[in-house]
């Protein structure tokens, strides 16, 4: 009975940060924006939301949001959620296709495995993304079960019922595929205000995650560390200039060298375990940057010769449709990624 009950209800995504929260609705048949909200908060007062039960942090910004920042109109009471990817666990694995009859048992194994925590302190879900004669892929998701536990009391309590809650680079993953020929083998470089999330896209789903605690906000203070001048003045350069020649062009490169370099490092780590352990026959074709944090010029071009790969800053806004409500202005789009993926999930599609 349920099933009928939700299928055809909107659904409207919200955004679960480290750094904020941020709403949008979206008629996913027409790609058309109804309405969308964010909100800049504490990371550490987010961080206590999510792992205290006591904490209505969450709870009370939520509401504020839904009251005071909406631009257009969130009509929905049922909410898609993402989560933190750095506070998630995601992988995939081949088993014999013998192994599906006691698939819940090799899931647990692979999660004991691969898991630093114990997997009686997590929720685990997975699907089968892939079939072949003699073998099956499985993708495997895990969170912690107190993070889970808090955010869906929490959105409860702000007057919202959960329906769907899935880590944010497997939103990424849903928008790219959509707009940016995300069918190809493809890296996400996702730059957010704090962390960057690293994942392997293929065939529409995610096979692999990785990510740094290096974001835009580090790009910023390494250049005003290394020009000496304000917070504010080394966002300007950073947006403005980056690595783009000019004459500051030297300097600015090597302040966010080491930064990059970290970020770097970590996508190489990801590719070589997706090449090795995943998948070698299906060559990474794309490496696409997405988030708050790839606004920096040049940095597509940084990546390609790093990586001797094709590398761009992904664009897909030409696919949503904002139709009569204000668009965010054009330097803080990237910022949207997220919730737009999950805000365009097909409602239908979650009760399959």
């Amino acid at each position: 009975m349920s099933k009928f009950f939700y299928k055809d209800k909107p659904v409207i995504g919200l955004d679960i940060s480290s750094t904020g929260i941020k709403l949008m609705s979206i008629d996913s048949k027409k790609w058309l924006v109804n309405g969308y909200a964010s909100a800049d908060l504490d990371p550490l007062k987010m961080k206590e939301a999510l792992e205290s039960e006591e904490s209505t942090f969450l709870t009370d910004n939520i509401k504020s949001l839904m009251a005071e920042k909406v631009i257009g109109t969130v009509s929905s009471d049922r909410v898609a959620i993402t989560v933190p990817t750095a506070r998630s666990y995601t992988r995939t694995f081949t088993l014999p296709s013998s192994a599906e009859k006691t698939l819940d048992e090799a899931v647990i194994l692979e999660a004991e495995q691969y898991i630093p925590i114990p997997v009686s302190t997590l929720y685990i879900d997975y699907q089968i993304v892939e079939r072949s004669r003699k073998t099956i892929t499985v993708l495997m998701s895990a969170v912690s079960r107190v993070i889970i536990d808090n955010i869906t009391k929490s959105v409860e309590k702000a007057g919202f019922t959960p329906i769907l809650i899935e880590p944010g680079i497997n939103a990424v993953g849903r928008v790219l595929t959509a707009t940016e020929d995300g069918s190809l083998p493809t890296v996400i470089v996702d730059i957010g205000p704090a962390n960057t999330d690293i994942a392997i896209l293929d065939k529409g789903s995610i096979r692999v995650t990785g990510g740094i605690p290096i974001g835009g906000n580090s790009f910023t203070l390494d250049i005003a560390k290394k020009l000496n001048i304000s917070l504010e003045n080394a966002h300007q350069l950073k947006v403005l200039n980056g690595l783009s020649a000019g004459p500051r062009q030297q300097k600015l490169k090597e302040a966010l060298e080491p930064s990059l370099e970290r970020i770097l490092v970590e996508t190489k780590k990801v590719i070589r375990y997706y090449n090795e352990r995943i998948n070698s026959e299906r060559k990474l074709e794309q490496l696409l940057i997405v988030g708050g944090g790839s606004n920096v010029p040049g940095i597509g071009e940084y990546f390609t010769n790093s990586l001797i790969m094709a590398a761009r800053v992904a664009s897909p806004w030409q696919k949503l449709d904002f139709g009569k409500v204000q668009e965010p202005p054009k330097q803080f789009r990237p910022r949207y990624i997220t919730v737009a993926g999950i805000a365009s999930i097909n409602p239908g599609s979650i009760w399959k």
